[in-house]
Order: C-alpha cells, then structure tokens, then sequence
C-alpha cells in the first residue's frame, strides 16, 4: 500500500498505470501520470508547492522532489531522475536525465533531452538549452548531446516504462530466504549498458 498524506485538503493523485514503491511518500499536491515510477524510498512532498511527474517518467530510489508555495517542480515527458536526485522548485524538460545525486535548484530549468551528470549542482535560475551536457558543482553547459547519446537515454527510459509493468504485475512482500537455492535464477531481462560502455561497444 503508497504512504499517501492529505494535507490542507489536498490528496496526491497516481494515475492507474502508474507504479509508486510502496516505501515511497506522497504528501499533499503531488500528481503523477501515467506510466511514470517511483521508487523505493522516494520523498514527493507537496506540502507548499505543486509536484508534477508527466506522462513516462521515472523518479527513483531516494530522491526527493518539494518546492516552495506558488511554484510547480515539474519532471515532463519521459524524463529520468537517477537515484538519490533532489529536485526544488524545477523544471525538467522532456526527456531529460538528472543523474544520481544530482541537485536542481528553484527555477532552474532543464531543456529537453539534456543531461545533468551526477553529483552536479544546477543553482537556482540556471536555464539549460535543449540537448545540453551539463556538469560540475557548479554545473556549466559543457557541450551539445549527440543523437547517440540522446537515443541510449531514450532506452533506459524505456527500461523504466517496462519496470513500471512488471512491477505492477510481478512485485510483492516476501520472507527471504535463509540461503541460496541451488541454480538460482537470475532476473532474465534485456539491459542497457551504462554510457561509456555502450560507446566502446559500438565504436
């Protein structure tokens, strides 16, 4: 069962396709389309601003989304926030990737099909052009993204789309086992390669 909290008469809205951890918390004005997943642990808490996950994306384990009252922090179509990612008071555009233990800062805002790498600190007000590379602490545009490289995003969302059904369909609370069983069955399901092995692959 979601931990979801009204607050102020607000109640967060999942949309039926939708997959939401059970671990994970909604509070107050969040609402999250349809095919989007969140992950275990994550904290969406609409307790002054609006929360908004559009159409497909993915917010996963650990990450925190909150904004101050007035503003919407928005992940837009397809849009992939790596774990451990907070968001604040921000826009990500769509198919976006903020990677793990990224931060966005309050009004900053994230063009389409950018990435932000991880462990970057986007401060507030930052606009990001579409299909930029953006990295450090600060972060700074570094260069332009390639069709590649946009694609291989574009997969590993799709991975998510597919996580989100087979969660639904297949994930449920179990004792664990005290030992290993003999020829344990691994996970059969097709993977993408992180970034820099998918380039050395396909040179």
């Amino acid at each position: 069962m979601v931990k979801v909290y009204e607050i102020n008469g607000v109640t967060p809205v999942v949309h039926p396709s939708a997959y939401v951890h059970p671990s994970a918390v909604l509070i107050g004005d969040v609402i999250i389309g349809p095919r989007c997943y969140v992950g275990p642990l994550a904290s969406i808490r609409g307790d002054f601003g609006r929360l908004i996950l559009e159409e497909g994306a993915n917010l996963q384990d650990t990450c925190v989304m909150h904004g101050f009252p007035g503003c919407d922090t928005v992940v837009e179509v397809d849009g992939h926030i790596g774990h451990g990612a907070v968001l604040h008071g921000c826009r990500i555009g769509r198919n976006a990737l903020v990677g793990m233990n990224a931060v966005v800062m309050d009004n900053a805002v994230i063009g389409a099909e950018c990435v932000v790498a991880a462990m970057s600190f986007v401060k507030a007000g930052m606009l990001v052009p579409p299909r930029s590379m953006v990295v450090g602490a600060p972060a700074r545009v570094t260069r332009a993204l390639s069709d590649e490289e946009i694609k291989w995003k574009s997969g590993g969302t799709a991975q998510y789309h597919e996580l989100a059904v087979r969660s639904m369909r297949s994930m449920r609370e179990v004792e664990a086992l005290s030992e290993v069983e003999a020829g344990r069955k691994r996970i059969d399901w097709e993977s993408s390669l992180p970034l820099h092995l998918h380039k050395n692959a396909s040179a």
